[in-house]
This record gives C-alpha cells, structure tokens and sequence, in this order.
C-alpha cells in the first residue's frame, strides 16, 4: 500500500489557500480515481481506493500544517508503511505557477508541514510532489501569498495542473517519477 498525504490546513476558509494546493491534488486524485468517501482517522481525514494497480491511502492531516507529520506517522505505523512508500504533495514557492517536480529526501526548504514529517518518521526518505505556486518576489510578502487565495486568473494553470496530475497519478503509483514529470511538463505545454 502507498500513502500518499496532501498538506493543507483544515479551516473551511483556508480551503482555496495557495497553501492548502496539497489538499486540492489529493482531492482531485479521490475523485477521478473514485476513491471511497473521506472518513475522519489518524487526526486527519482518509480516502481509500487505487491508482492505476496500486492500493493507495489519501491522507489530509486535520493537525494543521505545521503538525503534519503526526497524523502521517500515525497512518504509516496502523498500515506499517515503509516512509519510501509515503509520497507528500505540497506547495512549492520555489517553482513557477503549475509547474510539478517529484524527489525523493532533501530538506524541508522552510516548509513547516515537511519540517513535522521528517521529525515524526525520523527520516527525510519519503518522495515530494513539488506543487509550484510562484513566489511574490519579496520575502516580506510570501507569508500573505502562501495564506492567500489563488485568484481567478490563477484557474488558467490551476484546474489543469490538477487535472494532468490526476491524470498521470498511475505512472506516479507506478514509481516512475521522471516519466511522471515528463508528462506533467508536456501538459502544462499543451495549455500554454
């Protein structure tokens, strides 16, 4: 089994936050992959179902962000899931609007909710679905851009990121991460 968790906060109106990006792709993945419906286990919310011919556990820790990593710990040891089976989708600043970049280990790079999942499994090793949001250009505005709603006009890159992820998701289950972000970077082509 894969336990793939989105980071996200669990506010009703934090849900549409450049933040909560992790949220919306394992979302859309229940979704288009009809997913059981969301129950409350683990201080967080879990869907079950397959991608492609791999059983995978979503996972929306309810902790917070930056407490993540207790509700992906507590997951992974019910399933007894090794960490390199565990796969974190997540925003990105560092990455253009819609771009996606999967790795395996690294830092945290400032993000809070992979700081609480390296401490909680005591590991860097699980893989990362970079979710590119942009950065704001200064460092004094990141804090409101991470907290702020994506806008209209950022639908353009959104829904179909979202959509090509899901989409793609079997070869990701697959463990295929570089045919993976190929055919992500040749999506975001198409649309522009």
């Amino acid at each position: 089994m894969l336990l793939w968790t989105g980071l996200g906060n669990p506010e009703p109106g934090m849900s549409r936050h450049r933040h909560n990006v992790g949220f919306m792709a394992v979302d859309r993945i229940a979704s288009r992959h009809g997913f059981t419906p969301w129950r409350k286990r683990f201080r967080g919310e879990v869907a079950e179902g397959r991608v492609g011919m791999h059983k995978v556990l979503l996972l929306k820790p309810m902790t917070y962000m930056n407490l993540s990593g207790e509700s992906v710990q507590q997951a992974a040891a019910f399933y007894k899931i090794p960490v390199e089976s565990i796969t974190a989708f997540h925003d990105e600043l560092d990455l253009a609007p819609g771009r996606v970049r999967v790795k395996r280990g690294g830092g945290a790079a400032g993000h809070n909710g992979l700081r609480s999942m390296d401490r909680m499994l005591g590991s860097q090793d699980y893989w990362r679905v970079r979710l590119g949001i942009g950065h704001p250009g200064a460092r004094e505005r990141v804090t409101g851009h991470v907290l702020g709603d994506f806008s209209k006009s950022d639908q353009d890159w959104l829904e179909p990121m979202l959509d090509g992820l899901s989409d793609t998701a079997p070869v990701l289950a697959d463990g295929k991460p570089e045919l993976f972000m190929t055919k992500m970077a040749m999506l975001a082509g198409e649309k522009g």
